[in-house]
C-alpha cells in the first residue's frame, strides 16, 4: 500500500474504513426496517385488522400511521410538511456522512452514525411511499397501557443519537500511523565578527623563517650607556 497523505491516514476522513462500517450498518438497519414494514402492512395486514396481540401486555402490534416526528410532533396533513421532513431526514444523513468521513471516529460512533443514518432512511421511505411513518411495535405494562407505537427505524434513530452524543472523544488509531516526534533544533552560534584591521598582524611564512635564521643578528649601534659608537 503507498504511503497515504496526511488527510487520508492523520484524519481518517478519506479512508473507505469509517464509511465501510456505517455503511454496512445503515444498510442492515434499513433492510430491516423496511422488510418488518412489508410484512405487518401486506402480509399481515396489520393497517387493517389494527390491533394484534404478541406477548401482552408487554409487546403487541398496534398499527399507527405517523405523519410527523416521534410521538407524533409536527404532525400535519399537509403535502408540504411531509416534504419537509423528508428534506430534514436527508440533510441529517447527509451531514453525519461528511462529518464521519472527515473526523477520526472509533467503531462505537461509526456504528451509531450508521444506525442513525438507516432509521432515517426507513422513515423516509416511508413518507415517500405511503405519505406517512407505518408505526406498529407497542410496549406497556400491566394495568398501563402505551398510547404510542414505534418501529425499528425509530429504535435505531435514538440508539444512533444516544451513541454519539456519548462517544468516547478519544479517536480512533485504525490506519493511522504515528506521526515522529520533530526534532529538536539545535542553536547556531554566530559567526564571530572580524578582527579590526590595527589588530592584524601578519604572520611569518616558513621561508622567511629559514632565511631570518641564516642570518647574522645586526651590531648593536649603541653602548650600554645609550652613546653612539
Amino acid at each position: 500500500m503507498a504511503a497515504p497523505r496526511q488527510g487520508a491516514a492523520g484524519t481518517g476522513g478519506t479512508s473507505g474504513r469509517p464509511m465501510r462500517l456505517v455503511a454496512w450498518v445503515a444498510t442492515v438497519i434499513f433492510l430491516i426496517d423496511q422488510a418488518l414494514k412489508y410484512w405487518v402492512v401486506h402480509v399481515l395486514n396489520l393497517d387493517r385488522i389494527r390491533e394484534y396481540d404478541l406477548l401482552p401486555p408487554w409487546l403487541n402490534l398496534r398499527m399507527a400511521w405517523n405523519q410527523g416526528v416521534n410521538f407524533g410532533l409536527f404532525s400535519s396533513g399537509q403535502a408540504t410538511m411531509r416534504w419537509v421532513l423528508v428534506g430534514i431526514a436527508l440533510a441529517i444523513c447527509l451531514w453525519v456522512s461528511v462529518w464521519v468521513w472527515r473526523a477520526r471516529l472509533g467503531r462505537f460512533a461509526q456504528v451509531s452514525a450508521g444506525l442513525l443514518i438507516g432509521g432515517a432512511l426507513g422513515n423516509v421511505i416511508d413518507r415517500i411511499l405511503y405519505g406517512a411513518v407505518a408505526d406498529f411495535l407497542n410496549m406497556s405494562l400491566p394495568g398501563w397501557q402505551n398510547p404510542y407505537s414505534f418501529n425499528v427505524a425509530d429504535i435505531a434513530i435514538f440508539a444512533g443519537a444516544i451513541g454519539l452524543v456519548l462517544m468516547p472523544q478519544k479517536p480512533a488509531g485504525d490506519g493511522a500511523k504515528p506521526q515522529p516526534a520533530p526534532k529538536a533544533r539545535r542553536s547556531v552560534t554566530p559567526p564571530r565578527a572580524p578582527k579590526p584591521a590595527d589588530d592584524f598582524r601578519p604572520q611569518p611564512r616558513q621561508g622567511d623563517l629559514f632565511r631570518d635564521a641564516g642570518r647574522k643578528p645586526a651590531k648593536p649601534t649603541r653602548d650600554g650607556n645609550g652613546k653612539s659608537r
